[in-house]
């Protein structure tokens, strides 16, 4: 098998010298991956198999004890570009991650994820005073390409533009529809417009948007509805870390 792009999502032990790795990649979705040696202290994977980094893999289907669907890592390259992001930046780099994993189904595409997400983890890295609007952008785009992102300058119910001046809320069943604590039809219209642009364009649109706190809420709860009952630990622990900054730095 020819080499893919990956990010390493989540790891665990396989045995007392092997690891499980959850990749993400470019070409074949979220792939279940046997490290082999890689816990050994000689091994030259230890250094390379690190989360939110750019990697190049090979890999080989597993045979003999290894289900079906895990295949065996041949090789695993960094491809550099970024450090790891640190601080608040890392926690929200493993949102991210949890994010791929309670959402995506093992083996299935989704070329049109890989991008935004390996921007948005640029992005954590290099400008993690921005890691709100990195955040923002990504879940807009994860729910676009999932599907679960209406029309964002179209009134759902009504069939028709939204009215200057309104506000608008996003029901993960109705789609975008009239609500006192919603976010303005000018804003929709802003993100709709930047949305072709990916990660990029969507992180400018936010940095003037002044309700970014309102479009959190009403994100949060569309990716909720459809995480189902379980809550993620990695908002949890985000949320944590959040209340422990001072008031200033809080936006």
């Amino acid at each position: 098998m020819g080499a893919l792009s990956a990010y390493v999502l989540h790891s665990y032990d396989w045995s007392d010298s092997s690891l499980v790795l959850d990749l993400f990649t470019r070409e074949q979705g979220r792939l279940a991956v046997v490290a082999k040696g890689a816990k050994r202290p000689t091994s030259q994977l230890r250094a390379v198999l690190l989360p939110l980094q750019p990697l190049q893999v090979q890999f080989t289907r597993g045979k003999g004890q290894e289900p079906a669907e895990v295949h065996t890592l041949r090789s695993a390259e960094w491809l550099g570009g970024h450090p790891l992001p640190q601080g608040p930046a890392l926690l929200a780099g493993y949102y991210l991650n949890e994010l791929l994993m309670r959402l995506l189904p093992r083996s299935q595409p989704h070329p049109g994820l890989f991008e935004p997400y390996a921007a948005a983890v640029a992005g954590l890295a290099l400008n993690p005073e921005s890691t709100d609007t990195w955040l923002r952008a990504f879940e807009l785009m994860l729910l676009h390409e999932l599907g679960w992102l209406p029309d964002l300058a179209q009134d759902s119910l009504q069939q028709g533009e939204l009215r200057a001046g309104r506000a608008y809320g996003l029901s993960p069943e109705l789609g975008l529809v009239s609500a006192a604590d919603g976010l303005d039809a000018a804003d929709w219209q802003a993100l709709a417009a930047a949305l072709p642009e990916g990660v990029p364009g969507l992180v400018r649109c936010l940095a003037g948007l002044a309700e970014r706190a309102a479009l959190k809420s009403l994100l949060r709860g569309v990716l909720q509805y459809h995480l189902g009952h379980q809550p993620l630990r990695s908002r949890q622990v985000l949320h944590q870390a959040y209340e422990l900054l001072p008031p200033s730095s809080r936006r």
